[in-house]
């Protein structure tokens, strides 16, 4: 794995690695978080009307990519660590995080529906399987996770 320390304003709190085989970006706690701690505020700057690969949905047809641009490196799990919180442009700590764990999040959570579907590879008691954005949850699935404003008002209609 080749590693990058993430230093956000001064205080070194992730570290990017990459996967020599597949390529694949992660991004690694380097302090420990409590529930409801900030990890990181963020901003954006390049706005679209569809989604991609890198994009959170902030309201209908408006997709943005998030600065600091290591957060494009937090991979998806059925069973997150943190939260995209949109409106308050922060992510947000939703189980403690230790030193050296993964970063995590939902990605149906902040797209409604997605650019690239994929097999959710967790391997978590409760994977969704089939990760193809927020439209596709079941009821059930709805109450389980929290979801950006934007995605509720969706799962309201």
């Amino acid at each position: 794995m080749n590693n990058q320390t993430v230093d956000f304003k001064k205080a070194v709190i992730a570290e990017v690695r990459t996967d020599i085989n597949t390529s694949i970006r992660s991004l690694f706690a380097k302090q420990a978080f409590k529930v409801n701690d900030v990890i990181s505020n963020f901003t954006w700057d390049k706005i679209y009307t569809t989604p991609t690969y890198l994009t959170v949905q902030i309201a209908e047809n408006i997709h943005v990519e998030l600065i600091p641009t290591f957060l494009e490196c937090i991979n998806h799990s059925c069973e997150p660590n943190a939260f995209f919180e949109t409106s308050k442009k922060a992510l947000i700590c939703i189980k403690p995080i230790q030193i050296g764990e993964e970063f995590t999040f939902f990605y149906p959570s902040a797209e409604w529906e997605m650019d690239q579907p994929f097999e959710c590879l967790c391997r978590s008691k409760s994977c969704i399987g089939f990760v193809r954005g927020a439209l596709y949850l079941n009821k059930e699935q709805h109450m389980k996770y929290r979801f950006t404003d934007f995605i509720q008002q969706k799962l309201k209609c």
